[in-house]
């Protein structure tokens, strides 16, 4: 199948047919016939393509719960979809199988913006999810499904890794409902040995996301002996706590082991125990155990009363107990979110 390719948008040509890409912080600056570390951006002549618009490569529905997504519209389906593609090489990566473009290269089936949303509205879905993979490489085919779902009265979601530049931000104004961004560690050097890719920038995503409206959920794998100690999860937490607001949800979640790093263990329960801990510690709100089936810790309790209000099995909703204008029913405590009402 021939590569569709649609010229790119944030980016700058230069001398000699080279472009300078500026849709995530890497700024990659692209040689003619080469891609972008993404492996989806070609320069080709000093015009910057996509080479996945409009192909999915994944495609379908999921309860919102497993983006991970509590706190919008809790118990209602997402149509999720991604194409291939990864700006980041993280070693754990939990879906390589199409995020690592040398392990997959351009695959996909074709299925253009419109169509998607209208499979999404047919289905009596509630909102799209940008997933899988990094919505940021899948930039123009993420942000157009994004426009036209806004227009159809539909949420939008992106679960992304937050390193997207303030321009791409820019681009999704008005456009993007809400995020879930994985905040991986609280270390730059295991950022830039581990994953390819630096801290700061992602911090500044997840601080614009929240000026701009954005709903925001932030997601840490926990993985023994690269981000589990205390120091590392309390700074994270007292990040999210005090530049985020406590009422921001935090998912740290189990890690098994996949990929090219396979040396560390599955994450322990107790670890993952202690990371609520930490965070309830730093004033967080609502923080939630992700890859434990059947913790009391997947379900929603208020945050002043302690009333249970969502309860979860897995990533499915058996009671929402909380009043239309997401409010506690028990002591009236205003619970964050968007649609967090019982339907």
């Amino acid at each position: 199948m021939d590569q569709p390719r649609i010229e790119a948008v944030l980016y700058e040509r230069m001398e000699g047919d080279r472009v300078r890409c500026a849709l995530c912080h890497h700024r990659c600056v692209i040689d003619p016939g080469q891609t972008g570390i993404c492996g989806v951006r070609r320069n080709d002549g000093g015009t910057l393509h996509s080479l996945v618009y409009g192909l999915a490569a994944s495609a379908g529905i999921d309860p919102i719960e497993k983006k991970p997504i509590f706190h919008c519209l809790p118990g209602h389906d997402s149509f999720s979809f991604a194409s291939v593609g990864c700006n980041f090489q993280c070693r754990f990566c939990q879906n390589h199988t199409i995020s690592q473009v040398d392990n997959c290269g351009i695959a996909g089936q074709e299925a253009p913006p419109e169509q998607l949303v209208a499979a999404a509205v047919n289905r009596g879905c509630r909102s799209i999810s940008c997933t899988y993979t990094e919505p940021t490489v899948y930039f123009e085919y993420a942000a157009e499904v994004c426009r036209r779902a806004r227009e159809a009265g539909l949420h939008t979601v992106f679960v992304t890794n937050g390193f997207m530049t303030e321009e791409a931000l820019d681009v999704l104004d008005g456009s993007l409902t809400c995020a879930n961004v994985d905040l991986k560690a609280w270390s730059d050097r295991t950022y830039r040995t581990v994953i390819g890719a630096r801290l700061q920038p992602v911090l500044d995503t997840l601080e614009r996301m929240k000026g701009r409206g954005i709903w925001v959920e932030v997601t840490t794998l926990v993985i023994p002996g690269l981000n589990d100690s205390d120091g590392e999860l309390q700074g994270i937490a007292s990040f999210i706590a005090g530049s985020l607001g406590a009422e921001t949800p935090w998912h740290v979640s189990r890690y098994h082991p996949d990929h090219r790093y396979r040396t560390a263990a599955a994450t322990p329960a107790a670890t993952i125990h202690r990371a609520v801990e930490i965070g309830t510690a730093a004033g967080l709100r609502y923080v939630y155990c992700g890859n434990l089936p059947g913790e009391d810790r997947q379900s929603t309790f208020c945050w002043k009363c302690a009333a249970l209000l969502i309860r979860r099995t897995g990533f499915s909703v058996r009671e929402n107990r909380i009043t239309t204008d997401s409010a506690c029913p028990e002591c009236g405590a205003a619970i964050g979110g968007i649609g967090m009402g019982g339907q």
